[in-house]
């Protein structure tokens, strides 16, 4: 199935307002407790302008899903470019996923929160394609850790495990951090990074 992207990009386009304002509602209130039209009063338009960009709710909160994935595929193949080693890819890689700001943490809260959204095929044929293509970037997600950890291995800097299990432990040592974490908590992400940094490799050790 393919994933229709809106193309109504120009200028007067309201989908980034529309996604700004739905990852606050979302990331603050819950997905369940927020209504389709209050995110249409925040950006200032009726709730039938909304279906101009996305045909529901969940449409929108797979899209947000799928952007922050992107993103992270992104940040980690800048982090990992150049670097010496395997054992400094890891540190630049787990580095780089705490490197956000207060938009960034709400979109991580609202993917993990939902992963589980991924798991069901959806009626809508919009909706599909986007968890489609959602499900198609957590795959993209994993191969990259492994081919990591497998290079890791390779070279002798890691121990010699099954790189699709330490990966995932990898994966889920990063990304649980935004079940609980807040922006301006009592917890710095600069602590979490070296925690969460030092563990990483004592795991792969």
């Amino acid at each position: 199935m393919a994933r229709q992207v809106t193309t109504t990009e120009g200028p007067r386009s309201k989908r980034g307002l529309i996604l700004s304002a739905a990852i606050e509602s979302f990331g603050d209130d819950g997905f369940e407790l927020t209504k389709w039209a209050s995110v249409a009063d925040k950006v200032g338009i009726g709730q039938t302008a909304l279906y101009h960009y996305f045909e529901s709710k969940v449409h929108c909160l797979l899209t947000i899903m799928s952007t922050e994935l992107e993103r992270s595929i992104a940040l980690f193949e800048e982090a990992v470019a150049d670097q010496e080693s395997p054992a400094d890819e890891l540190r630049a890689a787990v580095r780089a996923a705490y490197d956000v700001g207060p938009r960034e943490v709400l979109q991580m809260h609202i993917l993990q929160s939902h992963m589980d959204l991924l798991a069901t095929p959806r009626q809508s044929e919009r909706e599909e394609a986007e968890r489609q293509h959602a499900r198609e970037l957590v795959r993209g997600v994993e191969e990259r850790w492994t081919s990591l950890v497998e290079r890791g291995m390779a070279s002798g800097d890691f121990a010699r495990r099954d790189p699709v299990q330490t990966s995932r432990m990898l994966l889920a040592m990063v990304v649980s951090v935004w079940r609980w974490y807040r922006h301006g908590g009592p917890t710095s992400l600069e602590d979490i990074r070296d925690f969460v940094s030092a563990s990483a490799l004592r795991v792969v050790a």
